[in-house]
């Protein structure tokens, strides 16, 4: 009898403990696809003011329709830009054509002056330090994510039930790990 109250003490524990390890799998889950979310709202926000800004600019920057251009598609690929490597590799992309901008807006005083423009230059700005800390949460989200699959006893749950690592968002080239000084003053 008492061999019987062990054995399934034991049991209800192994089931408490396998419970324990696939909900704190679930969680960690969810907290690494809302802090995707939460970049997906910032880039989203970054992209829609890129046409408000492009429109400031264009009627000051007749002959630099190239720079314009790149910025439009390079906006137009991170906006189509689905897994997180293709994000990844669009936004730098945008950022770099935002960085033409910049040396390209040095030559128009009047445009550096214009209040529409200012007010959508510190908009951007502030929409890429944003971005900048909501990657690094997502990245800090992932980590957490991907440990907990990667050791053990949780990786035996996660192979079980079919989790899979996540991939972080990261810049390769260091320059681009700077946060992009948008300054156009």
């Amino acid at each position: 009898m008492v061999a019987l109250i062990v054995i399934i003490a034991l049991i209800v524990i192994a089931v408490l403990i396998i419970v324990g390890m696939y909900n704190s799998l679930i969680r960690l889950r969810n907290q690494v696809k809302n802090a995707w979310a939460q970049i997906d709202v910032q880039l989203k926000r970054r992209h829609d003011l890129i046409p408000n800004l492009i429109e400031t600019v264009k009627g000051y920057m007749t002959h630099e329709r190239e720079t314009l251009q790149n910025i439009t598609n390079a906006r137009s690929h991170a906006v189509s830009a689905q897994s997180v490597g293709e994000k990844a590799q669009a936004e730098r992309q945008l950022t770099s054509a935002l960085g033409q901008l910049n040396v390209v807006v040095e030559n128009y005083p009047d445009l550096k002056a214009n209040q529409n423009f200012l007010a959508l230059q510190e908009e951007l700005t502030s929409t890429e330090n944003k971005i900048s800390f909501s990657r690094q949460n997502y990245n800090d989200q992932v980590l957490f994510y991907n440990n907990k699959i990667q050791m053990f006893p949780t990786n035996v749950m996660a192979g079980m039930f079919n989790f899979k690592q996540e991939e972080f968002f990261q810049l390769e080239d260091k320059a681009e790990r700077e946060v992009p000084k948008v300054s156009f003053s």
